[in-house]
């Protein structure tokens, strides 16, 4: 059925979204703050606006579901809410009012699905206010707690427990979240791409294949200090030196290898002075990629790279893998259902892997997951200027209706 999507009924809810924060630029807005709670009665309100039956539920996500007329198999849809400080208009709440809005527009045109779907706008993804990430997400597969939502606070010491009670949620109901397996069809997102991929490629729109899986490793570099003015060239040990020639390296290697993202994002010298050579450096490798042997195969190279800079600069390098996450892939059957929805619009399809984290992460451990990337001006997210072009939302809104009304639930 062909529906008219009107750019102005969808840049209303993201106008108005947008409003709910705490600073002035941009957009601020986290988990169990008083603009998460004064924003859960409007998603709310826009979800029963769409014809779906709503709840709170005991992690502060607001949930709207409608029944399938064949099956109450459900294909869960969503994204968070919640917001970086000074973040965008629309990482994370895009893949909310989007499908909501398509929701809205099919349910008034009459248009019923056979499965049922879940709309779920996730109270918390990013982490800001508390040590601990896509709360909303992991609470689904029941990798939350009561215990740990006691145990963690924030930084004036109130917990994660006290804080959703400060929102009308009720944490003591925490099991209520889990979904079973059997019931759940998938899951599918809709978000900012957060890169400049779709952009250079000049397309609205693309299809994810995988989330990143990332490990980082810690990096000391011993040398000796000694006097910056009367010490030759040739006689150093220079620790600042030797990381210099460590991050040209990792820079090199990261640039040629495909699907495959890294970063030097944290050098601490000592004793950083102006007049001193420097002693030591502890530094940061954080190497991303959904591929587990590429981010193997990159930190073995770089790792032996430091047998040669130990040579030539008379250095001593340790390093320590401090973390590592798995990247999840994609369900292939929803992947290739994403295309033919875009076809359908004469647009080309197009696939990427997600450099960022995303809630498909705790998903993955409940159901197949999918998601559609948005193209962002520059690929600027978790910033104050994040834009998107609504043309492109238009093709977007299109395409995630063609998915939904064609989606294959055997």
């Amino acid at each position: 059925m062909k529906i008219n999507y009107d750019i102005a009924e969808l840049k209303k809810y993201f106008d108005t979204a947008a409003t709910f924060s705490s600073s002035e630029r941009g957009v601020t807005r986290l988990f169990c703050s008083k603009e998460h709670k004064q924003i859960i009665p409007v998603i709310d309100s826009w979800m029963q606006e769409a014809g779906l039956e709503t709840h709170l539920d005991a992690l502060g996500n607001v949930v709207g579901r409608k029944q399938g007329k064949k099956t109450s198999k459900t294909l869960i849809i969503g994204s968070h809410q919640d917001s970086v400080i000074e973040g965008g208009k629309y990482d994370g709440i895009l893949g909310v009012l989007l499908p909501l809005y398509v929701l809205k527009k099919m349910n008034d045109a009459g248009v019923e699905l056979d499965y049922s779907v879940e709309l779920i706008a996730f109270g918390d993804e990013e982490g800001i206010r508390f040590p601990e990430t896509l709360l909303g997400s992991k609470a689904l597969n029941g990798d939350v707690s009561l215990d740990a939502l006691t145990k963690a606070t924030d930084k004036d010491g109130i917990s994660i427990y006290d804080a959703l009670k400060s929102i009308g949620a009720n944490p003591d109901e925490i099991e209520k979240c889990k979904r079973n397996k059997e019931d759940v069809l998938g899951f599918f997102e809709a978000h900012i791409e957060q890169g400049p991929v779709l952009e250079q490629k000049e397309l609205p729109v693309g299809v994810v294949t995988a989330i990143t899986g990332i490990q980082r490793c810690a990096v000391n570099i011993q040398g000796k200090a000694n006097h910056a003015g009367t010490t030759p060239m040739d006689m150093r040990q220079d620790a600042l030196v030797a990381g210099a020639e460590i991050i040209r390296f990792a820079d090199k290697l990261f640039k040629s290898t495909e699907d495959l993202v890294g970063v030097v994002g944290e050098l601490n010298v000592s004793p950083n002075a102006v007049n001193v050579i420097p002693d030591h450096v502890d530094m940061t490798i954080e190497i991303r990629s959904p591929h587990s042997h590429l981010r193997m195969e990159a930190m073995e190279k770089i790792a032996e790279f430091f047998k040669s800079v130990e040579q030539e600069y008379s250095v001593k390098i340790s390093y320590s893998k401090n973390y590592e996450m798995e990247g999840p892939f994609c369900d292939k059957k929803m992947q290739n259902q994403l295309f033919d929805a875009i076809k359908e619009e004469n647009e080309v399809p197009f696939s990427l892997f997600s450099g960022a984290g995303h809630d498909g992460l705790a998903m993955i451990n409940l159901t197949p997951i999918s998601m559609l990337f948005l193209r962002c001006k520059d690929g600027l997210s978790h910033h104050f200027e994040e834009e998107i072009d609504y043309d492109d939302a238009m093709v977007a809104a299109r395409v995630m209706q063609n998915f939904l009304q064609k989606f294959d639930y055997s």
